[in-house]
Order: C-alpha cells, then structure tokens, then sequence
C-alpha cells in the first residue's frame, strides 16, 4: 500500500473585497473552513434562505460569455468563479464554503494569485479524510472548428496549451505545465486576464466588462500593452488560459490524474468536456491522491491528436 493525501481545508475564514468584472458589482467575499467530503461551494449572503447555496461542480454550470458561472436549483447564481477555483486547485484545498454578498466573485488583480495569498494567510489544514482524484483512463476530446480540448491519461496533473490570436503582440503561443511542486503558484498564479483595447467598447455595450480596467486586466492596443507595469511573463497570455482551465477543470469535484491539452479553448468548452467525460463510465475512475507528487514526464503529443498543431518546442 501506498501512502496517500488527505483532504484539505483552510484553518481560519478570511476575507476581501473588490469589483466584479463584468458586473462591476462591489463585493465583498469570506472564504470559510469547510468539513471533510463537503467541497467547494458558494453561499450568496445577499440572498437569504437554504436556497442561497450552490455547490461547485460541473453539473451546476451554466452558461455564461467569457467566464464560467454555476447555477442551483432555484436559478441562484454566481460567476467568474475561474480564478478562484483555480487557486483552490493549485494549493489542494478540497472544502471550502465561499460567502459573497453578491453574483460575482471580485476580480482583483485579473490573476489567482491574490486568492493564493489569502487561502495561504488563512493558513491550509489537513483534515482526517484521505483525498480522492479523478484518474483519465481513456482520451476524451471536444472540438468546434479550430478550438479542440482534450484529457488523456497522464501521471499527475500537466497541461498542454496553445493560443492563437490576430494580434502581432499575441500571436500564437504555446505552454506546458507539470503541476507539482508549487508550480501553479511559481509559473501560472500571477498571469492575468486579458483583452484587447478594440473590443472593450462593444463588450460594455453588450454589459460585460463593467468593472474591467488597467489594474485588473492586461491590454492590448495592435502591438503594445496599455498597463504602465507592462507584462508580468513573455507569455503571460497563454499562462493566463493554463490558469483559467486549472479553475474550470476543478470543478470536476476532486482533483484529476491525467493530462489536459487546450488548443484556442475556453470555458465553455472546457465545461463541454467535463461533461463528455463523466458522460463515459469507462473513460474515469476514483482513486485515492497520492500523497507524493508524480514525477515530470513530457507528454506524448501524437497522441493527443494536435501534433501537427504544437511545434516540438513548445515541449519542455
């Protein structure tokens, strides 16, 4: 037998505040020690009733432009919940109960990594249950013209990426990630959303982006970065998709054994092949978490079925 992970919890609640990004709506959130076995889940403080809870899982996805937003029941809803759930998933944190007093979770510096910083004050408890992961057994893919997303078998959790914008500033860029050891912290927390000046106007228009600005969003105007700081890596943009399919693929429930390859996807295809997933008993099995990270290993691009997409240097 080997040895395993137990679940994880913060040890105290603890709390910020700020603005939503696309609602501009001013928030403020508590994220609260949680029990074992009771996951991620959101509480609307501004709601009141049992009705205000919703849990943070694929199934309760609904859908929403340019972020990912869950939905219960009686139509109670919370959105941009990326970033957040992203951190949750780099630093292992299994339960939690997340109070918001309003229907978006606040942008802050457009990264995870002020989530980070928080959940790490709060300080991280392990409790008395072992973890459980999702283990890909089997290649499940989705696709829509040319964006393609897909899980395969993989020791560990590594992500494969690749964008393509028509910016000369963004081009096409590609990424990969063993998440262990701290990874999603060192190379992926502080990379930040991002858009481009041009397309902002019509976006308010259409009443997103109403709390976007230069200190929560990288962007970009034809061939140069508007924020005054300028990027915080080479590649920060591809980084920032890696980030927001970390969040998206949390919400398969537990963490997942396996290997995702993004290719021009976003959230709502990552929800698409959550689903296809769990909708294929023999593509996934539960299985204790290991307690010790796996090993790096470069995935095998071939059988992804993008090989001729990723140029072998993106592979390191």
């Amino acid at each position: 037998m080997g040895s395993y992970a137990f679940q994880k919890t913060l040890k105290n609640a603890i709390g910020c505040s700020g603005v939503g990004l696309h609602t501009g709506a001013k928030v403020s959130m508590t994220i609260c020690p949680a029990k074992p076995d009771s996951g991620i889940r959101f509480k609307r403080t501004d709601i009141p009733g049992g009705q205000a809870v919703i849990p943070g899982v694929w199934d309760y996805v609904v859908e929403s432009k340019l972020c990912s937003a869950l939905a219960n029941s009686d139509g109670v809803e919370i959105k941009t919940i990326e970033h957040l759930m992203a951190a949750f998933s780099g630093l292992g944190i299994d339960n939690a109960l997340v109070e918001i007093n309003g229907p978006e979770v606040p942008i802050m510096d457009g990264s995870a990594a002020p989530f980070v910083f928080l959940i790490e004050c709060a300080g991280i408890m392990e409790q008395d249950l072992p973890k459980t992961a999702i283990k890909v057994l089997k290649p499940v893919t989705v696709g829509e013209g040319k964006s393609k997303a897909m899980l395969v078998p993989g020791d560990g959790f590594s992500v494969t990426f690749n964008i393509e914008f028509d910016s000369p500033l963004v081009a096409s860029q590609d990424h990969f990630v063993q998440f262990a050891n701290g990874t999603f912290k060192s190379e992926i927390s502080s990379a930040r959303t991002f858009g481009f000046e041009h397309e902002v106007a019509a976006m308010r228009a259409c009443g997103m982006l109403r709390g976007g600005s230069l200190d929560n969003a990288v962007v970009v105007s034809g061939e140069k970065v508007l924020n005054d700081s300028g990027l915080r890596y080479d590649n920060e943009f591809v980084r920032h998709k890696i980030l927001d399919s970390v969040g998206d693929l949390y919400l398969a429930g537990a963490p997942i054994i396996g290997h995702f390859r993004g290719s021009r996807s976003g959230h709502a295809m990552n929800h698409r092949l959550l689903a296809a997933l769990f909708a294929d008993p023999e593509a996934w099995t539960k299985v204790p978490m290991p307690k010790a990270p796996a090993h790096e290993i470069e995935p095998e691009v071939s059988a992804f079925g993008f090989a001729d997409e990723l140029p072998a240097a993106a592979i390191r």
